[in-house]
């Protein structure tokens, strides 16, 4: 900054502190218009192909969110008198619970049988069969060979059962319609489970697990946050250990969150857990920026400058490497806008504002703090300062083995990156302490499964699912679906017809099969239907105009790449087994989020290259060299290549949480890089040192600001760690270790690089001084920061 901006600034101070933080908690107002997102479709955008299908389906049909109330008795029977009642009571009353369209279970499943020439359609539980041991019976053996209740309503052992709910949000006020359906539910869980005390409830499916992406969200604010800034304070008291600087970078903080926050609210973008934790980034990044600010000011404070002079020069030296690192950590931020996942767009968006924010308020508002507060500075050299210096005698003594060993580990590391498998699943997006995951976790080990893959079979005509045929391939392809190893459950009309025509075949065990002509298939459809209470109609399985049939199947835990792998399996099967007008793909939530894990990773590495194209030319310009901004790159790129690297080891998974980690972590790491190079280059050119000792003024002039930088940015972004949203825990740990990574690299790797491109001037000095082999020259400096 020049010297006359910065007198001015110094000159109208008070004025600084007042038009800026004004405008920051002005914006900050726009914080209570934050609506949490409560929906998984947060994570997909509205032209996702693959979310578009599932519309269409889910229009053409019903809505297939549901919500279940899982019954446990205690003594591992569900066909008792207590047990069947609580079934009978539970169906009951969900229906009555908000949103609710539909409601099954075992108790209203629509039995099937002949009395004399009538066919009956009825319940299966009612309050009647309570009484009598010989119904209770009777009631066991239809439930337990049902194939539309088994593994579906009611486990094979016959020792849980569920509630099914239908639910169709209207979407006008996602901030309260699901918080008031699931409160609702957790009410109705808690009576039932004081009145029958031998029965354990739970509550499970979508619906819950829409849920918890916002409780994980509420769960992170209330608990990461204030971690996050316990930590800063405690590594602020320990670098600075001055109340002034503290209480100075501490404004920088919360006027950068604050209005990030309230631009979440002002712009309307949706509350999901990612977007809400730029909180505890931005409020990491930008400590960095006021860190060097506050380091130089001390040490020109420290060798004899008044506080006005020791700011001015503060501001000249460092404006350029935090407005480079700044604009390099909002471009990298800027590049996750090419990520499919909305919410890891507006991620990127919102910290690159509260970078911005931050950069603008550490060169104004903290110097201006820093010129009002009262500061003491100590006269000897701080024992950090002592520790770097003897740091930058060993790694200039040992450059050269420092950098060959550095670049077979970088290499070696790299080499591990094609371990990882691109993979994910996202039920287990939460964490195991969480309601919704535990549920989850029992709903799977004891009952059905979770993650669904449905197909809409067009018959090729109106009416045309009464067409035999068609009904015969619809069955050879359910046969073959039962088949498959990741398939738990298959629910489809064609189990009905197969059930009426046994029934009304004298329930003759031979006609438990497709009707033989399409008339009679028509009227066995006709006459189920006009049998079939209200709310239990066939509209979730066949469309108006019995055109196609919708066939729901239930899946065993699997992961994207299974899930995957099984649709493209049954695709090629229906294009080489059933008539075109039956071929189609597989849709659900979980077929999305198994798309978007890898467009994500597509997309995001084409970002970063542009990111990375965009930064080097950059540096370029700003380092006034081509050799100095290509050298650049290789501690750039190399520290997230080699988190991959250590990602193999550590896991070896690689889902939507660390796709988006190279855009994040791209202007972090640079920012070592930059504030190195930019004291290299002034040493070398304004100081006229050779390349050894330019290294040398490197580390002692900012090698003690990036150490305590990067101390502070892995301890905030380590409170991730424990975040209750699996993707933002992952997040935390792989952007952890990608920074560290980059000051190791810049401190044992870029040093030799150096010295060893610049060497023709190292030679000419090693020639002169054969000693610097083994034991560098120490030439007298400046005071180090």
């Amino acid at each position: 900054m020049h010297p006359d901006l910065s007198s001015r600034l110094l000159q109208y101070r008070y004025f600084v502190i007042l038009i800026l933080m004004g405008l920051c908690f002005y914006v900050a107002s726009g914080a209570q218009h934050i609506k949490l997102a409560t929906d998984y479709r947060v994570f997909f955008s509205e032209d996702n192909p693959w979310l578009m299908q599932f519309d269409e389906l889910e229009k053409t049909y019903t809505k297939a969110d549901t919500l279940m109330v899982i019954i446990s008795p205690k003594n591992g029977d569900v066909f008792t008198k207590d047990a069947l009642g609580a079934v009978l009571e539970t169906t009951e009353k969900v229906w009555q619970l908000p949103y609710v369209l539909r409601t099954d279970s075992i108790s209203n499943y629509q039995h099937t049988e002949v009395d004399l020439d009538d066919l009956m359609v009825e319940d299966l539980v009612t309050e009647f069969d309570l009484e009598d041991e010989e119904e209770l019976s009777k009631i066991r053996e239809v439930a337990l060979n049902e194939p539309m209740l088994v593994k579906r309503l009611i486990s094979e052992q016959g020792h849980v059962t569920t509630v099914v709910a239908t639910t169709n949000m209207p979407g006008i006020d996602q901030a309260n319609e699901l918080p008031e359906l699931i409160a609702a539910t957790r009410a109705l869980v808690a009576e039932l489970q004081e009145t029958y005390p031998s029965i354990e409830f739970r509550m499970s499916g979508s619906m819950a697990m829409n849920n918890a992406f916002a409780e994980a969200s509420r769960m992170d604010m209330t608990t990461l946050f204030p971690i996050t800034f316990a930590v800063i304070l405690l590594g602020l008291w320990l670098f600075y250990r001055r109340m002034s600087a503290m209480f100075a970078t501490l404004v920088v903080i919360i006027g950068s969150i604050s209005f990030a926050m309230g631009m979440i609210g002002w712009l309307g973008i949706p509350g999901s857990p990612p977007v809400l934790n730029s909180g505890i980034m931005i409020m990491t990044l930008a400590v960095a920026d006021c860190i060097h600010v506050s380091t130089t000011y001390f040490h020109n404070m420290r060798i004899g400058e008044d506080k006005r002079t020791a700011l001015i020069e503060s501001l000249r030296v460092n404006f350029s490497p935090i407005f480079l690192t700044s604009l390099t950590t909002v471009i990298g931020f800027l590049s996750l806008n090419f990520a499919e996942g909305p919410p890891f767009r507006m991620l990127g968006n919102v910290v690159a504002m509260g970078v911005t924010m931050a950069f603008i308020l550490s060169l104004t508002v903290l110097p201006a703090l820093l010129y009002i507060l009262p500061t003491s500075v100590a006269e000897k050299r701080s024992f950090e300062s002592r520790m770097m210096s003897r740091f930058a005698d060993w790694v200039i003594r040992h450059y050269k083995s420092l950098f060959y060993t550095s670049a077979v580990v970088i290499v070696a590391t790299i080499s591990l990156i094609p371990l990882n498998e691109l993979n994910d699943v996202w039920t287990e997006y939460f964490d195991e302490s969480m309601e919704a995951r535990q549920n989850i976790e029992y709903t799977r080990q004891n009952l059905t499964g979770i993650n669904t893959l449905q197909y809409s079979l067009g018959a090729g005509e109106e009416n045309g699912i009464n067409e035999p045929e068609y009904l015969q391939h619809v069955e050879k392809f359910v046969n073959w679906l039962e088949q498959q190893p990741e398939i738990y459950h298959v629910n489809t009309y064609t189990t009905i017809l197969k059930k009426l025509n046994q029934n009304l075949n004298q329930d003759n065990a031979e006609f438990y099969r497709i009707p033989e002509s399409r008339e009679l298939a028509a009227q066995y459809n006709l006459l189920y239907e006009l049998s079939l209470p209200q709310g239990l109609d066939l509209n979730n399985q066949i469309n108006v105009d019995k055109s196609s049939m919708r066939i729901m199947i239930t899946m065993l835990d699997i992961s994207t790449n299974g899930i995957l792998e099984l649709e493209e399996r049954i695709t090629t099967w229906l294009e080489e087994n059933t008539p075109e007008y039956m071929h189609t793909t597989g849709s659900s939530s979980d077929v999305i989020f198994a798309h978007i894990s890898f467009e994500n990773i597509k997309s995001l590495l084409g970002g970063t290259a542009i990111a990375l194209v965009i930064i080097s030319g950059i540096l370029i310009v700003a380092l006034r060299s081509f050799k100095y901004g290509a050298v650049s790159l290789i501690p750039n790129i190399a520290p997230a290549a080699m988190g991959f690297g250590l990602w193999a080891i550590l896991s070896g998974r690689i889902g939507m949480g660390q796709s988006i980690v190279i855009g994040m972590t791209l202007g972090i790491v640079v920012d070592d890089t930059v504030h190195f190079l930019s004291k290299y280059l002034r040493a070398r050119r304004e100081k006229g040192m050779n390349a050894v000792d330019a290294v040398r003024y490197s580390f002692e002039t900012v090698g003690v600001a990036l150490t305590e930088t990067t101390i502070l940015l892995v301890a905030g972004f380590s409170v991730l760690i424990y975040s209750s949203f699996e993707l933002n825990a992952q997040n935390g740990m792989m952007t952890s270790i990608t920074i560290a990574l980059a000051l190791i690299v810049d401190f044992l790797f870029l040093p030799g690089l150096l010295i060893s491109i610049d060497n023709a001037k190292s030679k000419m000095f090693c020639k002169e001084h054969p000693e610097t082999e083994s034991q560098p020259e120490q030439k007298p400096l400046p005071e180090p920061v």
